[in-house]
């Protein structure tokens, strides 16, 4: 059971990892210090979408808008939390 907990730590953290480049790529890119239009740029942002928009998906479905501001990742880091904070409890 142990290796099990280790292994969805692992990939929470992987998620955790993926959602902080997603997060710091959008607003380098919302202040134009990055430019979509550069090749490699895009090639990873396109990734990081690619990665995370399965999970995006149904919480943008729950999820209001707020005045253009997408809430869905916080909603996402609150839930790598919690899980987290599950996997580690029932472990020990």
């Amino acid at each position: 059971m142990t290796s099990l907990a280790q292994i969805l730590l692992f990939i929470l953290d992987i998620v955790y990892f993926v959602l902080i480049v997603h997060i710091i790529m959008s607003w380098l890119i919302n202040f134009q210090v990055l430019n979509i239009r550069q090749p490699m740029v895009a090639q990873i942002w396109h990734i990081v979408n690619q990665l995370l928009e399965p999970i995006y998906r149904p919480l943008r479905r729950i999820i209001p808008s707020a005045g253009g501001m997408d809430l869905t990742p916080i909603v996402v880091f609150i839930g790598i939390y919690a899980l987290r904070v599950i996997i580690t409890n029932n472990l020990y």
